[in-house]
């Protein structure tokens, strides 16, 4: 499939590139990663109510069966785009809309379920089970994911954008050894180095002969 970029460029869509990513290193920077290739070729990956159910089980959170998923939905991504548009304001130096300021301040408000320890017969911790989050209490965990992350002084200073020009995805850099470029080195650091190598050898052969 190939779709047109904002600057007019054709680019073919995979589905690699469609497939839901979860090593963003946190529970909002995952959901902002249900877009890729913002800001020039935005790739929707969470645009219906089955990618939504796969979202929810790869980060492991349960929705309570009764709630209207297509309104949370919406909801998740009125809220992914204000993630988006704050963390990606932190990087660049730039202030973020009010409006998204005041939705995810808003959206924190909630309380969401404490959570409960149960233990089996021998001591040892077992599962619990739950009901399921509302839409509120689900929005709620991932807007304060969002605000504990950017308050942190130290953990906010791992934060990076891939360098790669296809992918721009937002995640958290490990805290040990040296700062990563790309946000895998398997999907784009390899690939970056390939195209980078073809465009050294289509210079050369261009270059006339001594």
């Amino acid at each position: 499939m190939v779709e047109r970029a904002q600057d007019g460029r054709r680019t073919r869509v995979t589905a690699q590139l469609r497939e839901l990513r979860f090593d963003a290193g946190s529970l909002s920077l995952n959901l902002i990663a249900t877009v890729g290739r913002r800001p020039i070729t935005p790739v929707e990956r969470m645009g219906d109510i089955d990618r939504l159910r796969a979202w929810c089980d790869g980060v492991r959170l349960a929705v309570d069966p009764g709630e209207d998923l297509v309104g949370l939905l919406a909801a998740l991504h009125e809220l992914r785009d204000c993630a988006y548009d704050v963390t990606v304001g932190y990087l660049h130096r730039r202030a973020p809309r009010e409006e998204s300021v005041r939705l995810l301040n808003e959206l924190a408000r909630v309380h969401p379920p404490a959570p409960q320890l149960q233990a089996d017969s021998d001591g040892l911790p077992a599962a619990a089970s739950s009901p399921g989050l509302s839409t509120p209490a689900l929005l709620s965990l991932i807007a304060r994911d969002l605000i504990t992350l950017l308050s942190d002084p130290i953990r906010r200073q791992r934060l990076r954008e891939c360098d790669a020009d296809v992918c721009r995805m937002l995640y958290l850099d490990a805290e040990q050894g040296r700062p990563r470029k790309w946000c895998s080195m398997q999907r784009c650091g390899n690939s970056t180095k390939a195209a980078r190598h073809r465009r050294h050898r289509e210079q050369a052969a261009d270059l006339p002969a001594p």
